[in-house]
């Protein structure tokens, strides 16, 4: 049976899912979207601005559960507008370095809450210290 985990230091859920679920190995990250976690608050409507709290929000959740981006398996990137795209591929780059997940990136049309961006995430919790 698939466990929801506790992730306090992420944005609180804005409707009925769990953050983060693990299931058979997997931990499951619901997408996150740029809301700064210590205040609620909306990132304003820039894309680089978006995506590093979005990428930020993350690590924090990932941190939460033990694990860090090296962890990550796999992203899916929803964006509002498709020509934001290397933008967020540059960004993208700094958090996950030499160790890229495997990731596909859609235009999405329109987001919860008109905002540019949401990533959701796979990762691996039987990752070892051996294996980074």
């Amino acid at each position: 049976m698939p466990e929801i985990l506790d992730t306090p230091s992420a944005p609180k859920a804005i409707g009925p899912y769990s953050v983060a679920v693990e299931a058979g190995g997997l931990v499951f990250l619901s997408g996150q979207v740029a809301f700064d976690p210590e205040t609620g608050e909306r990132v304003p409507d820039d894309i680089e601005a978006q995506t590093r709290r979005v990428l930020d929000n993350i690590g924090l959740i990932l941190g939460d559960l033990g694990l860090d981006y090296r962890d990550v398996a796999k992203t899916t990137i929803f964006l509002a507008d498709i020509a934001d795209y290397p933008k967020v591929n540059e960004i993208y780059a700094e958090y996950f370095g030499d160790h890229p997940p495997a990731r596909s990136a859609v235009q999405a049309g329109a987001l919860p809450g008109g905002f540019l961006i949401e990533i959701e995430v796979v990762a691996e919790r039987r990752a070892t210290e051996e294996s980074r």
